[in-house]
């Protein structure tokens, strides 16, 4: 996550037990609602509205629910991993079983595309999203996604 912060092991939520793509929406808003001291229907509308528009299942088992919110609160991003793969209509049709959600602040709206982008970068090396799904801590996951994220694109796909 190319962004101001590293994320933290307080920003992981490892085998998360959800049934559904609506249900993993409903517990990140629940969370991020209480981080961000927002309502949480306003954080379920405002993914439920991108995931209208065209699923944010990246394929591969990665999901990266997304959205701007109105104010200048700090960024937030969470990073789940699920207890079971499940149903996100990802482009290869490969059920989700990892998780990044990015909520942005509408007045920083020029680092939005960026942080995605970085993010995406970080989770095209296989032994990234390998040893993700392996990690024994969410202080192993945090290294990890710091890790794999903050390195240059050539130096992460040799990691």
């Amino acid at each position: 996550m190319a962004m101001s912060h590293r994320i933290s092991a307080d920003d992981v939520v490892l085998d998360l037990s959800a049934g559904s793509k609506r249900a993993v929406l409903k517990l990140l808003a629940e969370e991020a609602a209480r981080r961000l001291g927002r309502d949480e229907a306003e954080i379920l509308a405002a993914l439920t509205d991108r995931e209208a528009l065209g699923s944010t299942g990246l394929g591969r088992g990665i999901a990266l629910p997304h959205a701007r919110l109105p104010g200048d609160q700090p960024p937030l991003v969470l990073f789940v991993r699920l207890q079971r793969p499940i149903d996100w209509e990802a482009r290869d049709d490969e059920p989700v079983d990892l998780v990044i959600l990015v909520l942005w602040p509408e007045a920083s709206a020029d680092g939005f595309l960026p942080a995605l982008s970085d993010t995406c970068r970080g989770l095209r090396n296989p032994q990234a999203l390998r040893s993700l799904r392996s990690a024994a801590s969410a202080e192993e996951a945090a290294t990890l996604l710091d890790r794999y994220n903050q390195a240059p694109p050539a130096e992460a796909e040799d990691a």
